[in-house]
């Protein structure tokens, strides 16, 4: 076995070995610890001697880690005495514990004591298995900002005492929709990237797909865990048709519906079927604005109507300025610019989505149907001045000068 299959075996079993670890450590810092110098020591000695059972190997070496870290702790002597006596953690890790243990370990990576942004980078790191490079590479940060924010994490976890669990019921019900809210997070910035030189991230909406479907099939009575995996499934469809070959953004209208994946759609519907069993909640709503969409042939055959009615359920359930936006992007397609524009205008009075380069570019697009050329030509500008992706912000720049 080569270097490369490390990486492999490790994004599919990473999870799996952090929590088995933690249940038994009782320590969420040190079973992460543990479980990245056994990938370290995977990478020297596997291309010399593959191993029988790769999974195994890692687990067995990240236990023992874990022995050495818990000897150098003198009050700790009795956990290590129940890990050398636990010969469960030798080879292969407890296929009866695998699904609440990767349950829980998402629900102390999305704990509400974390910050946004050290949610998103502690389940990339012990639930995802990505490596700090890795996030930092997708999010476009420092390597070091990314370590400190996990090591933060991890310092917060344990000062807090979070318990390695299960939320109860009820507390679970509630904490979803922090998972859910970091992995929605994680797919955004993957499938429209907020800087850089790329619109999209695919590796990283991917992942935060691979995450959702984990998600969705330890919580299979959760409508909102398969709306969220629908939405991502239905949104990622468009990715093949979404910039040429040199990464050139192709907006809506132009793409090429024969390149969609139609096999990510079909999976998105599925997802959607389940979710809609009890009510769509938020992410099912925005799923079925996204299936909408698949489902037609072309920009002017979207039952765009079905679509403002979507948005206006959406903005009951979970107002946003964003989702107003949104509403008024299907007004426009649905009944004309001019009632549109007072959904924006309305925005811009109250102040929402300040320094945004969204509100601009709609206020834009709407004033140039309406003939109002230089204002339009001002609004795209703004809006160009205000977005941080370089992809965004030619295709904007190129719109104003067309104005010209």
């Amino acid at each position: 076995m080569g270097t490369p299959d490390v990486e492999a075996v490790w994004r599919i079993e990473s999870a799996r070995i952090v929590a088995a670890l933690t249940r038994f450590t009782g320590d969420f810092g040190l079973a992460e610890d543990a479980a990245q110098e056994a990938v370290a020591e995977a990478l020297v000695s596997w291309p010399r001697a593959s191993p029988a059972n790769p999974a195994g190997w890692l687990m067995a070496t990240a236990r023992r880690r874990a022995i050495d870290a818990i000897r150098r702790r003198a009050a700790l002597q009795d956990r290590y005495a129940l890990l050398a006596a636990d010969p469960a953690l030798d080879q292969e890790i407890d296929p009866d514990r695998i699904d609440d243990d990767v349950l829980a370990l998402m629900f102390v990576s999305c704990h509400p004591v974390l910050s946004r942004e050290t949610r998103v980078a502690l389940t990339l790191r012990v639930v995802g298995g990505l490596s700090s490079e890795e996030i930092a590479r997708a999010f476009l940060v420092p390597v070091p900002t990314v370590q400190a924010r996990i090591t933060r994490g991890k310092k917060t976890i344990a000062a807090a005492r979070v318990p390695f669990e299960l939320p109860p019921a009820g507390e679970r019900r509630e904490r979803l929709g922090d998972v859910l809210s970091v992995l929605y997070v994680i797919f955004t910035e993957g499938s429209t990237a907020t800087s850089g030189d790329r619109l999209l991230r695919p590796d990283v909406a991917y992942e935060a797909i691979r995450l959702a479907g984990t998600l969705a099939a330890l919580q299979p009575d959760e409508p909102e865990a398969h709306g969220l995996l629908a939405l991502c499934e239905l949104t990622a469809a468009r990715f093949p048709a979404r910039t040429d070959p040199d990464g050139t953004p192709i907006l809506l209208a132009d793409q090429d519906r024969r390149l969609w994946d139609f096999a990510a759609i079909h999976r998105g519907l599925a997802a959607l079927t389940r979710a809609s069993q009890r009510g769509l909640g938020p992410y099912g709503l925005q799923a079925a604005i996204a299936a909408t969409h698949a489902s037609a042939p072309s920009v002017e055959e979207t039952d765009w109507a079905r679509i403002v009615r979507l948005y206006e359920a959406l903005s009951r359930v979970a107002p946003s300025p964003v989702v107003e936006l949104n509403r008024a992007v299907a007004v426009a397609m649905a009944s004309g610019p001019r009632p549109a524009l007072a959904i924006v205008d309305e925005l811009i009075a109250a102040n929402r989505l300040p320094g945004s380069h969204l509100v601009p570019t709609v206020r834009g697009e709407l004033l140039t149907r309406l003939g109002r050329l230089a204002e339009a030509r001002a609004e795209l500008e703004l809006a160009a001045r205000l977005c941080a992706n370089q992809r965004e912000r030619s295709v904007l720049l190129g719109k104003a000068a067309v104005l010209s």
